[in-house]
Parts: C-alpha cells; sequence; structure tokens
C-alpha cells in the first residue's frame, strides 16, 4: 500500500506561515510553478525560495541551483515544493533530507513510493500528487460549510 495524505498534515503545511523551497521553479510562466509558487507568497503568506537547474531568479526571490546552496540564514526549509518529474523527485527528496527539511509534498502526477518512505523514515512529513491551490480551494469549501 503507498503514502496516503493525512488532511490534517495539507492543511497545517498550507496554512502555517513558512518558508518553501519551490524545486522546478524557473521564469517559464507557461509552467505551473510558476502560478503556484505566486499562490503560496501571495495568497497563503509562504515566503519561497526558487530551485532550478539555472539558479534564476523568480518573482523577485533568489533562486538557487539546489537544495543545499540554500544558504544557512534561510534555513531550516518547511516545505520543499517538488515540480520535477517522479524520476527526479528521489534526489530531490534525498537533498531534503540531507539539509534537514521539515516536509516534503510532491506535485500532482509526481510520485517515487521509495524516496517518500526514505523521507518519513528520516521524520519529514511527506503530501504526494497534490497541488496547494487545488487543495487550499477544497480546505477553504471545508472551512465555510
Amino acid at each position: 500500500m503507498g503514502h496516503v495524505n493525512d488532511p490534517e498534515v495539507i492543511e497545517r503545511l498550507m496554512y502555517t506561515p513558512g518558508r518553501w523551497a519551490v524545486v522546478g521553479l524557473s521564469q517559464n510562466q507557461w509552467r505551473s510553478a510558476y502560478s503556484v509558487s505566486e499562490f503560496l507568497r501571495d495568497d497563503l503568506g509562504h515566503q519561497i525560495i526558487p530551485v532550478n537547474l539555472r539558479g534564476e531568479d523568480v518573482h523577485g526571490e533568489k533562486g538557487y541551483v539546489k537544495l543545499a546552496d540554500i544558504p544557512a540564514e534561510l534555513q531550516p526549509i518547511d516545505v520543499v515544493d517538488c515540480f520535477v518529474n517522479s524520476q527526479r523527485v528521489g534526489e530531490v527528496i534525498d537533498e531534503a533530507i540531507a539539509v534537514g527539511a521539515k516536509a516534503v509534498w510532491l506535485q500532482l502526477g509526481v510520485n517515487d513510493e521509495a524516496a517518500v518512505e526514505r523521507a518519513k523514515a528520516a521524520g519529514l512529513e511527506a503530501v504526494v500528487n497534490a497541488c496547494p491551490a487545488q487543495e487550499a480551494w477544497r480546505h477553504a469549501r471545508r472551512r465555510h460549510v
């Protein structure tokens, strides 16, 4: 049996202001990471840190090539939000463990069960195959019902 998301973890990660490293966030406005990261920052109040292969700055935020490049004053990372394909996410999760992140969030369609289990064994919380923007809408509806 695979990982099952805990709705309480989803809600706490989304609504507790924190520092989110968004892996796969670039200046490409056509990618979901671009708008979802704006939502995380502007609507949910999180600090975002772009992480991409070029180390590009995005939304006026300093970018980094990998999680280990993020300076100590921006640690710990509360959530590593993974906008990478499933073949690459295991490497990102291992980096998240190594830098002492508190949680990993794998976007829609992204999964690596073995890597998710490594994260949980290392004490990280995990959300798999979910989008914070969609989850916020679902949680907001439940809060107002």
